[in-house]
């Protein structure tokens, strides 16, 4: 009886599989054909931008057209550069019949130098789904990864703007008046009612004022540490990037508020320099250099600082000193050349908090070992506030930031400055 079954049942079902097989067969060959019917299915293309914000977002522009009659599903793998360690990345997109499709992801760098893009691939299925097509567009391709342009652009109006909190920079009151008159000129409501010019008035039988210029030209450098104290990172970027990215920003305020703009480096000895000047071409040359600045992990030598500094910086600057000191005993082995520096400029010693120890401090310890930890990162931390009183102690300007408000606090010192007259 079962023999009699099985000798019924399996040709039967041998048949329904034979004729499923046929069927998938059938469509296999259906779907090739609709598939590779044309050789122009697809067209696609890659806009990348002339060059990367390092540390910001960066928006790559993808194009395709669909030349099919029909909607196919698309997969679209990048081949994107491999400093960004995506090894899967991909979109998925399903691409009506006839049409072009715009489409956009963001890249954001975080190391300055070349990326290397490869082929834009593109595989597309029918609503089959049994056979992908694979096309290839847009052959290799090198972009350059510069200081942070996209945060020079943010803070570009802020020069010229008076509503600057909208960036967290602060409004600072003027005091006084540190440079000569210009002209006397009619009131206007909001001018300073202790620039009234009462002989001009009653002369006029009207409101005068006496409009002063502005300080200008004076020369502002930015001097960046790139030794091994400026590798430690931060959401992705180094102490280094940031003060490079800062750098950038505040040259351009400089520039915008008549101040001449300078950079140059320092580790182990004085290296990509621009000379403070006003010229139309100084954005372009300090942005280049700062390209070019990578750490080379030395211990920064100060005392050749000072020495460059007093030969070549002959006009009493501001000097804003990005770099970072962990410990008291650390500022004091550098305490004479800085002393040094301060003597015959305006000097602003900025370094960082250190943001890894906020969750240790601010955190209730329940261990011995959490308690013992958050004593050495309180420890730490008083230490930079001492720092700051011993900068004080010599009369040297300090900045003690996160390195996210660096170029915020930065431009809010430069701008107590110039308020101040104190360059």
């Amino acid at each position: 009886m079962v023999l009699f079954i099985i000798s019924f049942v399996l040709p039967k079902w041998f048949n329904i599989v034979k004729l499923l097989l046929l069927c998938l067969l059938a469509l296999t060959f259906l779907d090739t054909l609709i598939l590779f019917s044309t050789k122009r299915g697809l067209k696609g293309s890659r806009n990348l931008p002339e060059k990367f914000s390092n540390g910001d977002q960066n928006p790559i522009q993808l194009t395709i057209e669909n030349f099919y009659t029909f909607p196919v599903n698309a997969r679209i793998i990048d081949e994107i550069p491999e400093q960004f360690q995506a090894r899967h990345f991909k979109i998925d997109r399903k691409l009506s019949a006839s049409s072009k499709t715009e489409l956009q992801y963001k890249l954001r760098p975080t190391d300055r130098g070349e990326y290397h893009f490869g082929k834009l691939n593109i595989y597309i299925t029918s609503v089959f789904g049994l056979i992908a097509r694979r096309f290839s567009f847009d052959d290799k391709a090198m972009i350059p990864t510069y200081p942070s342009f996209i945060q020079l652009r943010k803070y570009n109006l802020l020069a010229i703007s008076n509503n600057l909190n909208q960036y967290g920079i602060k409004k600072v009151r003027r005091l006084g008046h540190t440079m000569e008159f210009e002209q006397i000129k009619d009131y206007v409501l909001g001018d300073d009612l202790r620039t009234i010019n009462w002989k001009a008035t009653a002369k006029r039988s009207q409101l005068m004022v006496n409009q002063f210029q502005d300080e200008k030209s004076q020369p502002v450098y930015s001097v960046i540490d790139k030794g091994r104290v400026m590798k430690m990172p931060f959401d992705g970027l180094t102490l280094l990037d940031y003060a490079i990215n800062a750098s950038l920003v505040i040259s351009n305020v400089a520039l915008k508020k008549q101040d001449k703009a300078g950079i140059f480096s320092f580790s182990k000895k004085v290296e990509n320099r621009v000379v403070a000047e006003r010229r139309t071409s100084q954005m372009n040359l300090i942005l280049e250099a700062l390209y070019n600045v990578n750490t080379d992990f030395f211990e920064s030598d100060f005392g050749r600082l000072y020495g460059n500094i007093k030969r070549n910086v002959t006009q009493r600057s501001l000097i804003l000193l990005y770099t970072n000191f962990e410990t008291l005993d650390g500022l004091h082995r550098q305490m004479p050349y800085l002393k040094g520096i301060a003597k015959s400029h305006l000097l602003v010693v900025i370094f960082f908090k250190n943001t890894e120890l906020n969750s240790l401090i601010t955190e209730k310890a329940e261990t011995v070992q959490q308690a013992y930890d958050k004593v050495i990162a309180e420890k730490f931390a008083f230490e930079k506030r001492l720092i700051v009183n011993e900068l004080k102690k010599y009369g040297i300007y300090s900045i003690l930031t996160t390195p996210e408000n660096l170029t915020i606090d930065t431009i809010n010192k430069y701008l107590e400055i110039k308020a101040r007259g104190l360059l």
